[in-house]
């Protein structure tokens, strides 16, 4: 088949089996392929004209797969050819990255897009990634949104207090910014003085800025906070795991935006390493009499979630009970490897969260076993023993 653009075929797209896009900001450059794996016919997709763009897409064929990199930008195109009845499938950016410097390929928009239109022909979807519905991801941007936010307000709290530490400025407040500290900054910015510094102008201006930032941020998230607690009226799933130790309002909402849908996880294994949570081996099979530094955690996952999860075992650590005891039993009673220790908490707590969403149950401190199963002797003397305490008068160990 001739190229579209010597004009000597009436349908460039006839025979077309596989396509690729590479995806930029402003156009796209797309490799287009037949039954045989031959480049039929190229063209570049100009996005800043949507409806030229919505008329060029109608014309590709339908249920053809359409490969795109799974980089920044490429939702509202993967919807508008959705909307259109094609067939976009996400790709896993890092491997295809490996598979062109495998290839010793150079990286151009061209060569980019002929990488891409081959990744359909291939014999399993190793290269395919999950494509997260328009709902999910404007779920996550309303909660990154609010963590950007919050980091704009550490941000802005951290410039006062290098104004303070510039000026020799100091306050008795426990909390700058708690009631005492924002009175003591009000005065501060009322009179431009302390009882022993006096602010320069600019300074004085620098200030009042900051301030006043600072109570639009808080604003801001106390907009979000409200909205939030409305979602959670209407999300039983947010009601139960604002149930769990550690994972209180925000947290919920996270973790339920970012892992989208469940049924993509066939077990909590498969969602500890989406999370980044799961240990992963490095053997080489060649011992080099070094003592073994352990196992390290993955770097190319949802750092999102596992910032999530971290958070809520500092808090689950905070509540006692077992989860104190797991982070005990991991750092010596808190003497070494903290961190390690919440991590191992927030391993678990994946096994919680998957459980509850998988299942539709709430949280239970001590949930019963499973029919069939086997107490292992370790287990069982653990749960003795801690039932023991807990009926336990306190401070005696004695019923």
């Amino acid at each position: 088949m001739k190229n579209g653009k010597n004009g000597k075929s009436n349908n460039v797209y006839a025979s077309v089996t596989g396509v690729g896009m590479d995806v930029h900001y402003k156009f796209s450059s797309v490799t287009m392929r037949d039954a045989h794996g031959i480049v039929v016919h190229r063209e570049r997709l100009d996005h800043r004209d949507r409806s030229a763009l919505r008329e060029r897409l109608s014309r590709w064929p339908k249920n053809v797969p359409i490969a795109m990199e799974a980089s920044f930008g490429w939702a509202w195109l993967a919807d508008l050819m959705t909307e259109l009845e094609l067939n976009p499938e996400l790709s896993n950016c890092y491997k295809i990255q490996q598979m062109r410097q495998a290839r010793g390929w150079v990286k151009t928009n061209r060569k980019d897009a002929d990488l891409l239109s081959l990744l359909p022909y291939e014999k399993s979807d190793w290269w395919k990634v999950w494509m997260s519905p328009p709902d999910v991801r404007d779920r996550r941007e309303q909660m990154r949104h609010r963590a950007d936010v919050v980091v704009i307000q550490t941000e802005t709290k951290n410039r006062i207090w290098a104004l303070f530490h510039r000026h020799g400025i100091f306050c008795e407040a426990s909390d700058l910014f708690g009631v005492a500290g924002r009175k003591f900054l009000a005065e501060l910015c009322a009179a431009g003085r302390t009882a022993d510094v006096v602010l320069p102008p600019g300074a004085l201006e620098a200030l009042r800025s900051l301030l006043d930032l600072l109570n639009h941020i808080r604003m801001q998230l106390a907009k979000i906070a409200r909205e939030l607690r409305k979602q959670l009226a209407r999300s039983d799933l947010a009601k139960r795991f604002d149930g769990i130790p550690g994972i209180a309002l925000i947290l919920a909402h996270t973790m339920i935006a970012e892992i989208g849908v469940l049924e993509r996880f066939s077990s909590h294994r498969q969602l500890a390493s989406y999370s980044l949570l799961a240990p992963r081996s490095n053997d080489t099979g060649e011992p080099d009499g070094r003592a073994p530094l352990g196992r390290h955690l993955g770097r190319r996952g949802n750092r999102t979630l596992k910032w999530a999860f971290i958070e809520a075992a500092h808090g689950a650590v905070r509540s006692g009970g077992k989860w104190r005891d797991i982070y005990d039993r991991a750092t010596d009673g808190g003497e070494r490897n903290r961190n390690r220790g919440y991590i191992k908490v927030a391993r678990e707590l994946v096994k919680v969260v998957y459980s509850m969403w998988r299942n539709g149950t709430s949280y239970m401190d001590n949930p019963p076993a499973r029919p069939g199963a086997v107490c292992r002797p370790s287990v069982c003397r653990m749960t003795e023993t801690s039932l023991a305490l807990s009926s336990a008068r306190s401070g005696t160990g004695q019923p």
